[in-house]
């Protein structure tokens, strides 16, 4: 050892090391028991293809007149903010769902500042002559952004129950038909959530990934939670809720930027159940730009980390939930604490080619509890195409997207471990479903991101230990090494791209031409 009085430090950072791999283990561990949980489970509803379970018989066919008579109204709701590209799309696919028209209530909660409500009124206006309870209802103000929003139609909305869809999504006919029969055959049932399925996964290796990891999250741990009666969440959008769970339950609340997830533990904390349909599937677009994605991460790792904070000591404290339920709930809540530990990893990953760790080489356990998220993204592929191992091609993707984004989401965690609140940033969308649009130059594409920094410095950091550890003939941990290295570089490189792009398009359109306008008119 060259500073023989660094000893004591660097055996204390040793143990350090040991315990965050012990700590990622858990993790580890924690998806190999939902895949279990899953196996277990999947045949209880059905099978590799889920059975069309539906407790009220609402076939079309064998529809007769005042068929709908036993239905509740449900109000839908449709949070929006400068959707310009998609409003269009959700409103019609809305309107056009399979329900009573006489209990069928649409609220368009608008707080843009563009087209968006010019747009959307009337889109609005074309659906009303036909007999559609539309209406459009703009703030002047985000006041609680998507939380506050979704509050405010509520004190305004007639319907029991209360579908909220985001504005990149396009739910089919009849999805109400498919959700509404699991409310009146529990009455104790305070929510539902469906599967997202994706309107633009093949347009590209990152759009690829994202479906790769969201398929697995849906098939396989949403599935597990559900069926094995652990807490699970809403997913923001494609789901049902009933409106005296939301209003029994707090409601809405702004304290986090993750307000689909501190309702649905506080709805669960109250005695209400949830419940996941994965035979209904809701379509919705991925975001394709590379800094999009690392924005949608980052405000779900800050609001994942407020629930924390928020739901720690009322989940501990409860005496509805068991303790094996609680400990599947903190390991819920703070999923996305893997980014900064990956980060310590990679940071004193030099102090374990000084000194040897004096718990010994805890790392070995990584390997084999490291294979659990992988056989979850598998079995989530497996289950939903039959074209899984084409798709599973765009996995590599996954892990370098993965890891890449782990520096946004540390820093996304600190602040949701220092503050309340915060400006929900939306994430943009672009109406991509199948359709060929030069969409990197729309004024909703993100020009600016303060992670390059860190993803750089931490990428030229793993080279170097690369180096050190090379050079003292430490060739194993080389592999995960490159691993950071890559993944950082990648990402921080994608970035750069599409900001610069972006900057190319501003040089080369100093103003509005006909390619703008006719995005704006979509």
């Amino acid at each position: 050892m060259p500073f023989p009085e660094l000893g004591p430090l660097l055996q204390f950072l040793a143990v350090i090391y040991a315990l965050i791999t012990l700590w990622l283990a858990v993790y580890g561990l924690h998806s190999w028991v939902l895949l279990v949980l899953y196996w277990w489970h999947r045949r209880s509803e059905g099978a590799r293809g889920w059975s069309e379970f539906s407790p009220f018989p609402l076939d079309p066919r064998r529809r007769q007149r005042g068929w709908g008579e036993g239905l509740p109204t449900v109000t839908v709701q449709l949070p929006l903010y400068n959707e310009r590209h998609v409003v269009r799309r959700l409103i019609d696919a809305v309107a056009s769902l399979d329900y009573p028209r006489d209990r069928l209530e649409i609220q368009v909660l608008d707080d843009s500042t563009d087209q968006t409500t010019a747009i959307a009124q009337a889109r609005a206006a074309f659906w009303q002559a036909r007999g559609v309870d539309i209406r459009v209802l703009h703030r002047s103000d985000r006041t609680g952004f998507k939380a506050g929003a979704l509050a405010w139609g509520l004190q305004q909305a007639r319907g029991e129950l209360i579908a909220v869809f985001d504005a990149d999504f396009c739910p089919r006919p009849d999805f109400l038909l498919r959700v509404v029969p699991h409310f009146l055959a529990d009455p104790r049932l305070g929510m539902v959530q469906t599967r997202w399925s994706h309107l633009n996964a093949d347009q590209s290796l990152i759009t690829r990934a994202e479906a790769i990891a969201l398929d697995g999250h849906f098939v396989v741990e949403q599935m597990a939670r559900s069926r094995a009666s652990l807490l699970m969440h809403f997913n923001g959008s494609g789901g049902v809720w009933r409106r005296a769970c939301i209003e029994e339950s707090g409601g809405w609340q702004s304290d986090t930027v993750c307000e689909d997830l501190d309702l649905s533990y506080r709805a669960q904390l109250a005695g209400w159940r949830c419940r996941f349909l994965p035979e209904v599937d809701c379509p919705a677009e991925l975001p394709p730009q590379m800094l999009a994605f690392k924005q949608q991460q980052a405000r779900w790792a800050r609001g994942s980390a407020q629930c924390l904070r928020k739901l720690a000591r009322p989940l501990l404290a409860s005496r509805r939930i068991g303790l094996i339920r609680k400990l599947f709930g903190l390991l819920h809540l703070s999923g996305y604490f893997i980014h900064p530990l990956l980060i310590l990893l990679l940071l004193l990953t030099p102090v374990t080619l000084l000194v040897p760790s004096p718990l010994g080489d805890v790392s070995r356990l990584l390997g084999p509890f490291c294979l659990g998220p992988v056989l979850v993204y598998g079995t989530g592929q497996w289950a939903l195409y039959r074209d899984w191992k084409r798709r599973l091609l765009a996995f590599p993707t996954l892990v370098l997207l993965g890891t890449g984004i782990a520096w946004g989401n540390t820093v996304a965690i600190l602040q949701g471990l220092t503050h309340w609140g915060g400006v929900f940033a939306r994430t943009p969308k672009f109406h991509l479903d199948g359709r060929a649009k030069n969409w990197q130059r729309s004024p909703y594409c993100l020009t600016q991101d303060r992670s390059i920094v860190g993803e750089g410095f931490l990428a030229v950091y793993a080279m170097a230990t690369i180096a050190m550890a090379w050079s003292q003939g430490q060739m194993g941990v080389v592999p995960f090494l490159f691993l950071y290295a890559l993944s950082f570089g990648l990402v921080a490189a994608l970035s750069l791209y599409e900001i610069s792009l972006r900057g190319i398009g501003k040089a080369r359109r100093p103003g509005r031409t006909r390619r703008d306008i006719r995005l704006i008119r979509l």
